[in-house]
């Protein structure tokens, strides 16, 4: 028996179609208190876990918030001194301010008071009102005065951050009277991925992204998804950049130094008028003037905890010159 094939000229090649993606779309199916439900659909095989698995750490781990970093208490030196007349013990008072969740009205810092006296329960609710925070768990228990004598006095710190900070208590030990406490910052509590496979047609296969939140109230589940869409959306920014990124790191002299007088060299960064977060972050990566931060790389910048994109704009709005 001959086997016999036909040989096929390129011209008479099968062409196979490129597959056609409909464009995407992001639905809310549910929002209501703390909870919402999403879905972005149709995607392309594969994508579903991509993005459901990245949305879900960057939710969870980089998202800001608001939270009681330290607190002084009136008569309290260290978490392990007594308080007379008042039930908790100061390393409970401390679990209970912990948990308490405020939601920032502004960008900076600041502080809220608690002045309580008299026999009863304390909560949440008894801290004093501020225009630039808002406590969302008023019914929060934080303390019970058994006595009518019983006096409650707290000074709260309360920071901006990303993610959970552990207490650092080293940075604060020179400061007596400062009680460090453990920092939650992300507003989100819980987040649930499922990838739904569509029914196959002509355009192809495609699948379904339906994505579950619950947040502390602090920030609406869509706030929080749009958050961190940005997130993303500024790192894979960052890697696109990489070869531009490597150019600018070559060209630190003529041209820049040749901008500095000696007086804007050493400027201080606090006549820039930054945000506060801008400031805060440059201070704390001890860069206190203008010659420093032209010193220092983009990518440094970039590393800088809580520096991103957005801090580096606004650093090249305020310079007539760009870092290098």
């Amino acid at each position: 028996m001959v086997l016999e094939f036909q040989t096929l000229v390129p011209e008479e090649l099968p062409i196979q179609e490129k597959e056609v993606i409909p464009d995407a779309s992001v639905k809310v199916l549910e929002e209501e208190g703390n909870y919402g439900k999403f879905v972005a659909e149709p995607l392309g095989r594969g994508y579903g876990t991509t993005l459901g698995n990245s949305l879900r750490r960057v939710l969870y781990e980089s998202l800001t918030g608001t939270a009681v970093t330290w607190v002084k208490i009136d008569g309290i030196l260290h978490e392990y001194s007594t308080i007379k007349k008042i039930k908790e013990s100061v390393e409970e008072l401390l679990l209970n301010f912990k948990s308490i969740r405020i939601k920032s009205k502004s960008e900076r810092s600041g502080k809220l008071r608690l002045e309580v006296e008299g026999e009863g329960k304390v909560s949440a609710a008894d801290i004093m009102a501020s225009s630039d925070f808002e406590i969302v768990n008023p019914d929060l228990h934080l303390a019970t005065l058994d006595s009518k004598n019983s006096k409650l006095s707290v000074e709260f710190n309360i920071e901006r951050g990303v993610g959970y900070k552990v207490k650092n208590i080293e940075e604060k030990e020179s400061t007596i009277g400062i009680l460090p406490v453990d920092a939650i910052f992300s507003p989100i509590r819980k987040v649930n991925y499922q990838v739904v496979k569509t029914t196959p047609s002509e355009a192809g296969e495609f699948e379904n992204l339906i994505l579950e939140i619950w947040t502390d109230s602090t920030k609406t589940t869509l706030d929080c998804v749009k958050e961190a869409a940005n997130v993303l959306l500024t790192q894979f920014m960052i890697i696109s950049k990489a070869t531009e990124e490597n150019q600018d790191d070559n060209d630190m002299e003529s041209e820049i130094w040749r901008q500095l007088s000696p007086d804007q060299y050493n400027t201080t960064i606090e006549v820039l008028d930054l945000s506060s977060r801008t400031l805060n972050c440059l201070k704390r990566a001890s860069l206190d003037t203008v010659g420093q931060i032209i010193e220092t790389k983009r990518s440094e910048l970039l590393k800088i905890r809580n520096f991103g994109v957005k801090s580096f704009n606004e650093l090249n709005e305020k310079f007539s010159i760009k870092p290098s």
